[in-house]
């Protein structure tokens, strides 16, 4: 079989991502059948209902005749899912996942896959949004966005080369990482910004006239706070899994929320503009690199 052709693909958790991977191979005629599991009966039928999935199953043991597995739960549930298809896994099943972690997700796969753990190439597909399920499922929702693997040192080149085909065929842009690496970068670039929106919209919530406040929330607050809308589950577990680096990032923002307290406290408007050029300049110039 090429490693372009996929017979049967098996789809964890067929929310926004496992539902938008199973678009965008159908979209290219890349898969011939998908099947998707999950906790919740009701989104699998409306996966069938809007034909992301071609069969809904409760059975791990279908990923025996799976050329592509692809785990896309929150990486809590990540273990018990790998315990519960290892005994079903044959040679030629290939396994990847879409979690926003890599150092916990691989030291999974080592412990619940055991000898299988081989056929296991970690992943994360960079192309979140703040809704979830799979009516948000979109075919082309990885085109042109960054795929990042982190392949572990047993995987076989044809066991990579058939995950890097899969995203490929979906649109993406592959590039690799350590495990270690990617938790550090994106306990910066992803999981602090997550964590930071959850924080604030709690604390305008909760606040003594946090409905009046709301009222008059617009345009700014709606954009700081977007991906305060995200999936809860599945941000809980990518802070917890992740909370090393994500601690380590908080405390550096802290440090530069305390040296602008400072200035703002001895009203040194010189200094907190130079930070505000200084991140305007920054995001400017990153903004160009997505265009």
């Amino acid at each position: 079989m090429a490693a372009s052709r996929l017979e049967t693909v098996v789809i964890f958790g067929v929310g926004l991502i496992g539902g938008s991977f199973a678009l965008g191979l159908k979209a290219a005629g890349a898969a011939r059948r998908v099947i998707g599991l999950g906790r919740n009966p009701a989104n699998l039928a409306r996966a069938l209902e809007l034909g992301v999935i071609d069969e809904a199953c409760a059975d791990p043991a279908a990923v025996a005749g799976a050329d592509l597995v692809l785990l896309a739960t929150p990486v809590g549930q990540m273990g018990a899912v790998m315990g519960a298809i290892a005994p079903h896994l044959r040679a030629g099943t290939v396994v990847t996942d879409g979690g926003s972690t890599k150092q916990d997700v691989v030291a999974l796969a080592y412990r619940m896959l055991k000898g299988r753990a081989a056929q296991f190439v970690p992943g994360h597909p960079i192309a979140g949004a703040e809704h979830s399920g799979v009516a948000a499922a979109r075919a082309d929702l990885f085109r042109g966005r960054k795929v990042v693997l982190t392949p572990l040192p047993e995987n076989s080149a044809l066991s990579v080369r058939r995950v890097r085909s899969a995203w490929r065929l979906c649109g993406a842009r592959l590039f690799g990482m350590q495990p270690a690496e990617h938790d550090q970068v994106f306990a910066a670039v992803s999981h602090l910004p997550h964590l930071l929106s959850f924080a604030l919209v709690d604390q305008v919530a909760r606040h003594p006239n946090g409905r009046q406040l709301f009222d008059y929330a617009a345009g700014g607050f709606r954009d700081f706070t977007r991906i305060a809308s995200s999936h809860p589950e599945m941000w809980r577990d990518v802070c917890v899994a992740n909370r090393k680096a994500l601690l380590a990032e908080l405390s550096g923002y802290q440090r530069k929320l305390a040296e602008v307290k400072q200035l703002l406290r001895k009203g040194d408007a010189a200094g907190l503009e130079k930070i505000f050029e200084r991140a305007r300049t920054a995001r400017n110039q990153w903004l160009k690199k997505q265009q």
